[in-house]
């Protein structure tokens, strides 16, 4: 984790950057979340791929009904 090996102290870091230590702290723990895939952001990720799976086949069944109403339509308007 952190100090992370051959990099310059965090206090250094921060300072450098206007920051305090904390708020450096935290965007590393943050970052680092996120790069081992825990933590709230890869829960919502999971969530976010099911949501659009979800999505794709609402709109798959939804272009069926649109065909399958046109071809009723068809047979019942005849021009």
């Amino acid at each position: 984790m952190w100090p992370r090996k051959g990099e310059a102290p965090l206090a250094q870091i921060a300072k450098d950057f206007g920051l305090s230590v904390t708020t450096l702290k935290r965007w590393i723990a943050i970052a680092e979340r996120k790069e081992s895939g825990t933590g709230p952001a890869a829960a919502e990720s999971a969530e976010m791929r099911e949501l659009k799976k979800r999505n794709r086949l609402l709109e798959q069944e939804n272009e069926i009904l649109r065909r399958a109403a046109a071809y009723l339509a068809r047979d019942i308007n005849p021009k």
